[in-house]
């Protein structure tokens, strides 16, 4: 075998694909993404479905020319096919547009069986397609939704939500909670422990040695030096501090709206937000077409695009693939740096993953 085939072989990621919710656009995104040959090239697909269920919504896009490949065995995958494997034999109904107890089922089934196959090697990453959080709610899933979900699987007490396209990658302090909590869940302690979640991501998924991360103000204008409120002063300068103090490049507190309105958001490789709509605002208007959900901090890779089940379009051929195929990109890239940086810190003669930020300068608290 040449060293180039084995290179290949090397890096083409076997990518499983859960199908979410069947009666939103999650199956159309797929099958726009899978029907790209550059696509079935860079990785090996399994989608974890229903095959019955995926040719409904592949006929409501009148697609001559795609099939799934259906396989018994997800280690049996064609790496020259898009593949389905049935999570599930019986006759299954679908409401376009419409959430349904047995569409919640359906996703659910779908999540546990592309982890499952993930946990026994059979793939290298996942791609989750958009849910309904709602409607897979029961007693074997009682999460706010993937996040939650990932973490309770594989017992991991600190992760972090990343959202991000190209350059720009934003993580949420304090997640899925409601805002009038936001003031007393931010905790010195949470800071200073999503910091080495991101710090340490950015190194190893995203082959940053540098990385520079911005924090953003709880407060309008930061707390205007505590006019406005007081965290920045007692609780956000402290443990930026103590994260500088341990070797993370950590600055702010900035203002959110001059930090994305002076472009200054470009001048870092990671940001935190302290709540949800703080990071979700900027970053869906700056990238909602290609932004990408990147669960941070997991022992497994998980990737999944940042919007929704759209309903009001299902079966209606309008879905943007762009989101899902900008998904598959990450999972592919996180696959081979994590592999890269893992070796190289087992082995360190082996030359360090490449340094993609810029030293010149430092950034004004």
């Amino acid at each position: 075998m040449s060293e180039e085939l084995e290179i290949t072989l090397e890096n083409h990621a076997r990518i499983g694909f859960t199908h979410g919710d069947i009666n939103g656009i999650g199956y159309e995104i797929i099958i726009k993404t899978l029907i790209d040959i550059r696509i079935v090239e860079l990785i090996t697909p399994v989608v974890f479905g229903i095959s019955k269920v995926a040719s409904y919504h592949r006929k409501t896009l009148a697609l001559q020319d795609f099939n799934f490949n259906l396989i018994k065995r997800v280690d049996g995958a064609n790496p020259k096919r898009p593949n389905i494997f049935n999570i599930h034999e019986r006759e299954v109904k679908i409401d376009l547009g419409t959430s349904t107890e047995v569409a919640g089922e359906m996703a659910r089934l779908s999540l546990e069986s592309a982890l499952d196959s993930l946990d026994h090697g059979e793939i290298d990453a996942i791609v989750t397609a958009p849910i309904n959080k709602k409607n897979i709610q029961s007693k074997e899933f009682t999460f706010p939704g993937h996040t939650e979900y990932l973490a309770h699987r594989y017992k991991v007490s600190d992760y972090l939500m990343l959202m991000v396209s190209g350059g720009l990658r934003i993580g949420v302090l304090t997640g899925h909670i409601p805002l009038r909590d936001v003031p007393n869940a931010l905790t010195e302690d949470l800071i200073i422990r999503k910091l080495r979640i991101m710090n340490q991501s950015l190194k190893r998924d995203f082959a940053i040695q540098k990385p520079r991360i911005a924090l953003l103000g709880l407060n309008p204008h930061a707390g205007d030096n505590g006019l406005i409120g007081n965290e920045e002063q007692k609780v956000m300068l402290p443990a930026i501090n103590r994260a500088q103090n341990e070797g993370i490049l950590a600055y702010g507190p900035y203002p959110a709206d001059g930090f994305f309105g002076s472009n200054n958001y470009t001048k870092f490789d990671g940001i935190l937000a302290m709540y949800h709509d703080q990071g979700m605002v900027p970053f869906k208007t700056l990238a909602f077409d290609s932004g990408v959900n990147f669960t941070a901090g997991l022992p497994v890779i998980r990737t999944s695009p940042a919007h929704g089940t759209a309903y009001d379009i299902a079966g209606k051929d309008l879905a943007d693939e762009s989101s899902m195929r900008a998904a598959v990109y990450l999972a592919c890239d996180i696959f081979k740096n994590r592999k890269y940086y893992d070796e190289a810190s087992a082995n360190p003669m082996k030359s360090n993953a490449a340094d993609t930020s810029d030293d010149e300068g430092e950034m004004d608290n």
